[in-house]
């Protein structure tokens, strides 16, 4: 198995992991000790609806470091997986293009997100020109900020379990071992299940949808040109 790694060998907390566990840990402290009304941390790095009065063009890149900071397992459930499968992954890639990597799953994962977002808007459009919900109501829902690093962690899943398939994993509450590709799957059903049947669950299903499929699409073509590198 080691020499399926790069040269330096394994190391448990590779540096691009290492600073993103660090600057997720920071702006989350930020986010929770900083008030809005002092600076505007969700409404200027989450990201919103374009049509949004807050939606700014970065925003499909700094809302994958911030979590919500009413709930503490959001940030800790997110920073676990980045750690348990992104170790593996960067040891096995390099720093830069596992941090590539990352990046564009969190940016597919907004860029669907968004397309979710454009039909919800627009059933609610049609509900507000009938004038059966009110303008704080529609207003409101379309200035609803989106967080956390879940596409891009989701992406990186599902780079892990295309690459090691039949890994074995415990994951609660199932009572016994399940391989990292039927583990993928089932994530994906229920997302996708989550998603259609548009449940107010506060939970981002296609943005986890976007990043596992960007993160797909990328490793497959990385194994199919063969390359040790990105470039």
């Amino acid at each position: 198995m080691q020499s399926n790694f790069r040269q330096g060998g394994f190391k448990a907390l590779p540096t691009i992991v290492k600073n993103l566990l660090i600057i997720n840990g920071l702006v989350w402290l930020a986010q929770i000790t900083i008030e809005e009304k002092v600076f505007p941390i969700e409404d200027t790095f989450a990201l919103h609806y374009f049509k949004s009065v807050f939606y700014k063009p970065w925003q499909v890149v700094s809302y994958m470091f911030l979590h919500s900071p009413q709930n503490f397992f959001h940030i800790l459930f997110n920073m676990f997986a980045l750690w348990m499968f992104g170790s593996t992954l960067e040891n096995l890639w390099g720093p830069k293009r596992f941090l590539i990597f990352y990046l564009l799953c969190g940016i597919g994962a907004a860029f669907v997100h968004m397309i979710a977002l454009g039909y919800d808007v627009s059933k609610l459009a049609e509900l507000y020109n009938q004038g059966q919900i009110s303008d704080e109501t529609f207003y409101g829902n379309m200035n609803i900020p989106t967080m956390g690093a879940s596409g891009a962690v989701m992406g990186i899943f599902a780079a892990f379990a295309y690459t090691f398939p039949n890994t074995q994993m415990l994951i609660l509450p199932i009572p016994f071992p399940i391989k990292a590709k039927w583990a993928l799957l089932g994530m994906v059903v229920l997302d996708l299940f989550g998603g259609v049947s548009n449940q107010q669950s506060g939970i981002a299903h296609f943005a986890h949808l976007g990043g596992a499929a960007v993160g797909i699409v990328l490793v497959m073509i990385w194994n199919k040109k063969n390359r040790n590198t990105f470039y």
